[in-house]
C-alpha cells in the first residue's frame, strides 16, 4: 500500500503495536503491585486510627508529629508508586517520571520532619533518629532509582521496587509501633 493510506494504516499499527508493548511491560507484576497498594491503604487506615488513639500525647512530644506523618508518607509512597505502574497504556518513561516525582516528594518531607526533629530533639539520644533516618533512605531511594531507571526506558528497574516496598513497610510498621506502644511507656 503507497500514499496517504498506507502511511496512516503502518502508523496506526506501529501506535498499536507500541501501545501493546506498553500495556505488557509489566503483567506478571499486576498482582504483587495490586498487593502492595491494596495492604499500603489498608495500613494507612490503621496509622490513623494509631494516630488518633494517641492524638494528646503524640502533640505533645517533640517529633511524634513528624514520625506519624512519616509513617502515613512511607505507606502512602507505596501506594502511590503501585498505582503509577498500574495504570494501562502509559509509556514506561511517564511511569519513570511518576515514581521519580513520588520519590522526591516522599523523601523531601520526610526528610524535613526528621532535620525539624534533629534541632529540636533535647534529651533524646541519637539511637532514636538514626534508625529512621536510615529507614527514610533505604525506603525512598529504591523508588528514585527505578523511576530513573524506568525514565531512560529500562523496564529492568522495575525490580528496585521491592526494596522501596520492603524498607517502606518496615518503616511504617516500627513508627506505627513506636506511636502506639512505645508513648505508653
Amino acid at each position: 500500500m503507497g500514499g496517504k493510506l498506507g502511511w496512516y494504516i503502518r502508523t496506526a499499527a506501529s501506535r498499536k503495536m507500541r501501545r501493546a508493548k506498553m500495556n505488557s511491560a509489566f503483567p506478571d507484576w499486576q498482582t504483587i503491585l495490586a498487593l502492595q497498594g491494596g495492604a499500603a491503604a489498608t495500613l494507612t487506615g490503621l496509622v490513623f486510627v494509631a494516630v488518633s488513639l494517641n492524638l494528646a500525647r503524640i502533640m505533645t512530644v517533640p517529633g511524634l508529629p513528624g514520625r506519624a506523618a512519616e509513617s502515613i508518607l512511607q505507606l502512602m509512597q507505596v501506594f502511590f508508586v503501585a498505582t503509577a505502574i498500574l495504570v494501562p497504556g502509559q509509556p514506561v518513561w511517564l511511569m519513570g517520571v511518576e515514581l521519580l516525582a513520588v520519590a522526591v516528594a516522599s523523601w523531601i518531607a520526610q526528610t524535613s520532619a526528621q532535620v525539624r526533629y534533629a534541632k529540636t530533639r533535647r534529651g533524646h539520644p541519637w539511637s532514636w533518629l538514626i534508625p529512621r533516618v536510615a529507614l527514610t533512605q533505604f525506603a525512598t531511594i529504591p523508588f528514585a532509582v527505578a523511576g530513573i531507571g524506568l525514565w531512560l526506558g529500562n523496564v529492568d528497574f522495575i525490580y528496585w521496587t521491592v526494596p522501596g516496598f520492603v524498607f517502606s513497610f518496615t518503616a511504617a510498621m516500627m513508627s506505627a509501633w513506636v506511636l502506639l506502644i512505645e508513648i505508653l511507656r
